[in-house]
């Protein structure tokens, strides 16, 4: 039921005038989605602690790198893939539990599935997941984004995540989220509420994540130092005070002050305290991020080299009722479907 009311609302947010042709226009453009893309998703089968799991993955480049989800490629091991009608078997080169990923391996040449953008997505655009539900087959699932959300029953993601009304079901762990170009915006870690909607993880956090493995042959979050708290008044549509610079930190000799106001790290605009979390996920350590501020009337920008975030400091994201957020958290919550 859950399902088809997904579907009648996405279909009215496609036209002012909804019926039968909206309707199979979307459905032409679904199977032409799963047509297209299909190929390049595959359902993976391993072995942890409890016994045989199955889950979903999709080919990211020609040579056989897979994405899936860390319930799927995190903590088990002896891989194998479905593809092209035999099961091969796959490694594991990424595991990360913060971002709730993994990234596997075949020995093959494979088909890809284009990486695109989630940050073209807004609330009601429809998406399309591609799974391997409980034992089926491949299968195509319809619905649309219904929020972006930093955070889940009281506890911070490391980064934001996309809130889907898609009804997911075991085995769709790592599932590709699509737009309607067929491209990935999202990968599936999560369900929701009886299996009725799920949460997805952006594609550019599995593309950072990747991108630190090919340059580095690890994941390096990154840390800076500073700690961020809620100003009594926005400055420059921006309400993130510095409160803290750490010492014997990157931030430390900086440039950068406590009581400036915070407003952009890397690429990633700050306007309050918790975008600070999502700006963290993205920084690599090793490399040169700028850190914009206002000091007074004036606009500042620094830069300021990331290094490894210190392993004591290496906890879980911080309660609702803590004020200070630092800039680099080290994990969030992940429930798998």
């Amino acid at each position: 039921m859950l399902a088809k009311l997904a579907f009648f609302v996405a279909a009215a947010s496609l036209s002012a005038q909804p019926g039968p042709e909206s309707a199979d226009s979307i459905s032409r453009e679904v199977k032409d989605i799963f047509a297209r893309c299909a190929g390049a998703v595959v359902k993976i089968h391993a072995i942890d602690p409890h016994g045989e799991l199955c889950g979903t993955g999709f080919f990211v480049d020609p040579t056989g790198t897979l994405c899936t989800a860390y319930s799927v490629g995190g903590e088990a091991d002896d891989f194998t893939v479905e593809f092209k009608g035999k099961r091969i078997p796959a490694k594991q080169v990424v595991a990360d539990i913060r971002s709730g990923l993994a990234i596997l391996k075949i020995d093959s040449t494979t088909p890809t599935l284009p990486i695109g953008k989630s940050g073209e997505l807004e609330v009601a655009t429809p998406v399309v997941s591609i799974g391997y539900p409980l034992d089926l087959r491949e299968t195509p699932n319809f619905g649309m984004i219904a929020g972006f959300d930093r955070k889940y029953l009281g506890n911070y993601f490391s980064t934001i995540h996309l809130r889907a009304n898609l009804p997911t079901q075991r085995g769709e762990a790592g599932a590709p989220l699509l737009n309607f170009k067929g491209e990935v915006v999202g990968i599936v870690v999560s369900s929701l509420e009886n299996n009725s909607s799920c949460y997805a993880v952006p594609i550019e956090a599995a593309e950072k994540i990747r991108n630190d493995f090919v340059r580095f042959g690890e994941v390096r979050p990154g840390w800076v130092g500073i700690d961020v708290a809620e100003a009594a008044d926005a400055t420059a549509e921006s309400r993130a005070e510095m409160t803290n610079i750490l010492p014997d930190t990157p931030a430390a000799d900086s440039g950068v002050r406590s009581g400036d106001i915070l407003l952009q790290v890397g690429n990633k605009q700050i306007r309050q305290p918790e975008d600070v979390i999502d700006a963290s996920f993205f920084i690599t350590a090793g490399d040169v991020v700028p850190i914009t501020v206002m000091r007074g009337n004036q606009r500042l920008t620094f830069n300021v080299q990331a290094d490894f975030y210190p392993t004591a400091k290496r906890v879980a994201a911080p309660s609702l009722n803590n004020r200070a957020i630092p800039l680099s958290l080290e994990s969030g919550w992940q429930r798998t479907p």
